[in-house]
């Protein structure tokens, strides 16, 4: 059986876990009287965490063949020509990771975990559940990947520090673009029609709070296209860019929950760029 055929399941299920954290945390802004106890911090941690990984457990047993084989690993290179999806994967595995940290960080933060517990226990949380996810792969056709285990703890870390430090959430996100054109019923893993990115987002700095400024952020990103049809080249993209700050703008109508969905997700087509495809 083809691992990257498999892949397809596989990320979709990481992806439904990642919709459902952000889509289902509570708001943060709960009403606690004094923080959470350590023992009960420590219990609710502990279950969100134990749930990911039964649910994990139970879906790779039964559909992708979890503890069927010996374990296995390999590397699988980082950005190179030849490496799987020209490193895109691996962006994917950095996002949802962070993407996730968040959304269970606003979670616990709702138990009245205090900021900086739930930004510390959302990011551990996150790295468990999608590195007990690398685990299983170990024990199938996947095979373990370094590198994803890898992307996977910078993802926790960036969604920690973001989540930890308000200021530097107002100016910088990192988000997935994926464009109109679907190439599959899997988005997660639909490379061709993918972009990650890393904004700036000028509002976030007092100086240009107030002016025309506030309105514009910069972009620096990577995509690759090719790699999943056998009958084109394989290409790998950098850019920069910049764009309109579409979190602000709903943020100031007073569309909240539209604006935290735009530090997540980067529509296309509303922002100018300049791009460099890398030689072999």
């Amino acid at each position: 059986m083809n691992p990257r055929a498999l892949g397809a399941p596989r990320r979709f299920v990481r992806a439904a876990m990642l919709v459902a954290a952000l889509a289902c945390a509570p708001p943060a802004m709960a009403q606690c009287p004094e923080p959470i106890s350590p023992d009960e911090r420590l219990r609710r941690a502990a279950s969100v965490t134990l749930t990911g990984a039964g649910v994990i457990t139970a879906w790779g047993v039964t559909h992708w063949d979890y503890f069927s084989t010996s374990p296995s690993a390999s590397s699988e290179g980082w950005f190179g020509q030849d490496s799987p999806e020209g490193g895109a994967d691996k962006l994917g595995h950095l996002f949802t990771t962070y993407a996730t940290a968040q959304g269970i960080a606003s979670l616990y933060e709702h138990w009245c975990f205090t900021p900086e517990n739930a930004a510390r226990y959302g990011a551990l949380s996150s790295f468990a559940i999608l590195g007990y996810m690398e685990f299983g792969d170990a024990f199938s056709d996947f095979g373990f990947s370094y590198e994803d285990l890898i992307a996977n703890a910078a993802g926790a870390l960036a969604g920690y520090y973001r989540y930890r430090f308000p200021s530097l959430a107002e100016k910088v996100d990192l988000r997935w673009e994926y464009g109109f054109e679907p190439n599959q019923i899997d988005v997660t893993t639909d490379y061709d029609n993918s972009k990650y990115l890393v904004a700036l987002k000028l509002n976030g700095f007092d100086a240009f709070r107030r002016g025309v400024l506030r309105h514009v952020e910069f972009h620096a990103g990577y995509y690759t296209r090719g790699y999943s049809a056998p009958d084109e080249p394989d290409e790998r993209t950098l850019y920069v860019g910049i764009g309109l700050n579409l979190t602000d703008l709903f943020r100031r109508q007073g569309y909240r929950k539209t604006a935290t969905f735009f530090n997540y997700y980067q529509p296309p087509g509303i922002y100018l760029a300049a791009e460099e495809t890398p030689g072999d």
